[in-house]
């Protein structure tokens, strides 16, 4: 072969290349789908980073209490946030998540036994990959136990100022760690409100109501705080330590809130799920703004001002509002909804007060009163649900939440005790109870 023919033959086989490569990498190019195992890092990743978020809520709490409450009960209001979370980690690890997800079958209670990861891992498996539901077993652990702590926050800054430390700490022991997890067993559990068809999106009353029932039950076994109330009906202000405190706790909560909803999807393995988390984030922020609008514009009706720890509270108001259902509303509905939750809290405040119910913060009418109506406004928006069902949740759990907490508040009162005395509340319960103050060098208010 000459070298002439060796070059005519190296440009033919070149020009062949030409023409099949591309044909063979048209041929061999990826197709794009969402692999079981990329589906599975995506929602184990969900859970994690919207777990991170609701932790976040923790600090919010802790910091729209300090600024709700007087200077000389800060430090105390601290202590209770911090530890309250802790304890929450630890009984939900103890007793808490078997007793609301493992063994319930239709039934009302769990297994009563230590979280193992290999017990998750069962739940795990048992979804369908195919579908893109897989997830890490410690991850679905750790997003179901920070919404725990959520509940028991709700209790502290209600009961603030006047109840003891540890009293406060072991009922947070029982709430975490036994009444929380069974009612939650009876829809999220797969228990039998779930089988009657009872949805609660993201727990405006599993998480919601829950934490404000027993907030409301500790309020009148406790009595009010000295001097709020007067021998003929007087109501007595007294101003919290810092607006811009409860503020940025009020912004906090707000955030952490679109972990508290959006992870709620309990999936992001989809483009599917990816546009349901979307449209969850939206409408949650959609009812805070209105429940903001709302009760602004109802306290400059009603006293000629507004008031700012309305409008924190009605912010609050429209978050609890949604999350029962968060997903199904147009943008208009959530704003609705949000509104609504607004205008509770305005009319519900006040009227506590005349029931001479002392609830610091505002924590009843945002969570237990928005979390019933939340939770009954689902079949509003979600063709799926019915109003009577939906009702058979709330009376029951309510039911349940309050005889449990009205036990162990008559308990602990008739045993340890749980109001401070009236020369330490009149001191401040930084002095009384933790030998702390908040701000040591400024006068208590």
């Amino acid at each position: 072969m000459t070298a002439k023919m060796m070059k005519l033959g190296g440009f033919a086989l070149l020009g062949l290349g030409l023409t099949v490569l591309p044909a063979l990498a048209e041929e061999a190019a990826p197709v794009l789908s969402t692999t079981d195992e990329s589906a599975y890092i995506f929602n184990t990743l969900l859970f994690l980073m919207t777990g991170f978020m609701v932790m976040f809520m923790a600090a919010g709490f802790a910091m729209l209490e300090a600024g709700m409450v007087r200077s000389k009960n800060v430090a105390i209001q601290c202590t209770k946030n911090i530890s309250l979370f802790a304890i929450a980690g630890i009984m939900y690890y103890l007793v808490g998540y078997n007793l609301m997800y493992m063994g319930v079958d239709g039934g009302f209670i769990g297994t009563l036994s230590l979280w193992s990861p290999d017990d998750t891992a069962a739940l795990a498996e048992a979804a369908d990959f195919g579908a893109g539901e897989g997830y890490a077993a410690a991850s679905d652990w750790y997003f179901q136990m920070v919404f725990v702590a959520t509940a028991a926050s709700i209790v502290s800054g209600t009961l603030a100022e006047r109840i003891k430390l540890w009293p406060f700490l072991i009922f947070t022991v029982i709430l975490t760690g036994f009444i929380y997890p069974i009612q939650g067993a009876w829809q999220w559990g797969g228990g039998w409100l779930s089988e009657m068809g009872f949805s609660d999106f993201a727990g405006s009353t599993i998480v919601h109501s829950t934490g404000g029932w027993a907030a409301l039950v500790g309020a009148i076994v406790l009595g009010a705080r000295y001097g709020k109330y007067g021998p003929k009906g007087e109501i007595s202000v007294m101003p919290g330590s810092s607006m811009p405190l409860a503020t940025l706790g009020t912004f906090i909560l707000w955030l952490g809130w679109f972990g508290f909803n959006g992870g709620s999807q309990l999936a992001l393995g989809s483009a599917e799920n990816a546009v349901a988390i979307s449209q969850i984030f939206i409408n949650t922020n959609m009812a805070a703004a209105a429940g903001v609008v709302a009760a602004m514009v109802l306290t400059q009706l009603l006293y000629s001002k507004v008031d700012l720890t309305m409008a924190l509270n009605g912010a609050l108001a429209g978050l609890v509002s949604i999350t029962a259902e968060p997903l199904t509303p147009t943008l208009g509905s959530a704003a609705l909804i949000g509104a609504v939750g607004g205008v509770i809290v305005v009319i519900a405040v006040p009227m506590l007060d005349k029931l001479k119910i002392d609830d610091v913060v505002g924590a009843i009418p945002v969570h237990l009163f928005c979390g019933i109506w939340g939770t009954m406004a689902v079949p509003l928006t979600n063709g799926d649900t019915s109003f009577y069902v939906q009702a058979v949740g709330v009376v029951s759990i309510g039911a349940f939440v309050v005889i449990a907490s009205l036990a162990f508040w008559l308990a602990l009162k008739f045993t340890i005790g749980i109001r401070a005395s009236q020369d330490d509340e009149v001191i401040g319960l930084d002095k009384a109870e933790i030998g702390l103050e908040a701000y040591p060098e400024f006068a208590r208010g």
